[in-house]
């Protein structure tokens, strides 16, 4: 799926044939089996506001899984019939085959599910960070976040559960809200409440059987940020990995003097910039701790919509629609 110009992704995205690159000594060639549509691959294409641009004309799709047909002479790590994933954004996902450099691919287990698989790279490693490297949480402690439903919110949910760790849940009002609330619920969320609720004196009766959180989650920004901010411990954390409301942050200053807080910000791809030759420990250490979770059944895919490449269309246009708690995924 390939786009020459930046613009709305149902307008600009096409499906080409393409000629397969020849295989050089250190590439590998990939057949593509599922890949997902996540909104920071619709912002690269929109070209409005991402830091991160492929050179045109691009392939979208920044996540997915593959398998190895055949590797080039000087590839140790691979061989073929192994799962790949993406090493980093930017390569281009949305294709059935591909041929890339052996450093651009990352060896999965191919005995897990493979929507795990294929939603493995980008929201699965943001909950992870999000949750281990702001605050020392130990189990009993708990965390807020809003876009709970969002594919890093329900991450976020399954890890903090495995961990012992209490989670407060915020969504949107909307009409199937019961159904919502029930879904977060069953993944292991603690509270469920809309971002009305944030604002609300019975906020304090959530507060009776877990302690006030540490650490705030923001993917949102706006007044939503601000109320959850409210409900922090002293000298706890805001982490934003994400604004989806299009508004800024706003803290009183009360919240700094007072209250000690801290924000901060994270971004997936420059943590993997950080730490991709320099701390390949790191990036094992957390795939391998995912993977385990995944195989004991403590961190499922999130909701997902199987499309067929050629309706790519539907799919795009499915993936901007407001309140849609079902990722969609090309089959490839």
């Amino acid at each position: 799926l390939l786009y020459e110009r930046h613009g709305e992704a149902a307008a600009v995205v096409q499906l080409k044939d393409l000629e397969v690159p020849k295989l050089g000594d250190c590439d590998v060639h990939v057949k593509m089996l599922a890949a997902p549509i996540n909104p920071a691959d619709i912002n690269m294409i929109q070209g409005r506001t991402y830091p991160l641009l492929s050179p045109l004309p691009a392939v979208g799709g920044n996540e997915g899984v593959g398998e190895v047909l055949e590797v080039g002479r000087h590839v140790t790590a691979l061989k073929r019939g192994d799962w790949v994933i993406p090493a980093d954004a930017g390569l281009g996902t949305w294709r059935t085959r591909g041929v890339f450099p052996e450093k651009m691919l990352l060896k999965v287990p191919s005995d897990i599910p493979m929507l795990c698989a294929a939603t493995l790279s980008v929201n699965p490693c943001t909950a992870f960070r999000l949750l281990a490297d702001f605050e020392s949480l130990t189990p009993g402690d708990s965390v807020i976040q809003n876009a709970a439903n969002s594919g890093v919110g329900q991450a976020i949910i399954q890890i903090a559960r495995a961990s012992g760790i209490k989670t407060i849940n915020v969504v949107r009002d909307r009409p199937d809200l019961p159904k919502l609330v029930e879904r977060l619920m069953a993944l292991g969320a603690d509270h469920v409440i809309t971002e009305e609720m944030l604002r609300k004196p019975e906020m304090k009766d959530i507060f009776k059987s877990i302690p006030r959180p540490r650490l705030a989650l923001n993917c949102v920004g706006g007044k939503s940020t601000t109320e959850m901010l409210r409900h922090l411990q002293p000298k706890g954390t805001v982490v934003t990995y994400g604004g989806m409301a299009k508004q800024p942050v706003m803290v009183p200053v009360s919240a700094f003097i007072f209250r000690d807080m801290r924000l901060r910000g994270f971004w997936m791809t420059q943590w993997r910039k950080d730490h991709a030759q320099a701390d390949q420990k790191s990036v094992a250490a957390m795939m391998d701790a995912l993977c385990q979770l995944i195989r004991r059944g403590q961190l499922t895919a999130p909701a997902c919509t199987k499309v067929p490449l050629q309706d790519y269309r539907a799919a795009l246009e499915a993936s901007m629609k407001p309140f849609v708690s079902s990722k969609q995924i090309l089959l490839l």
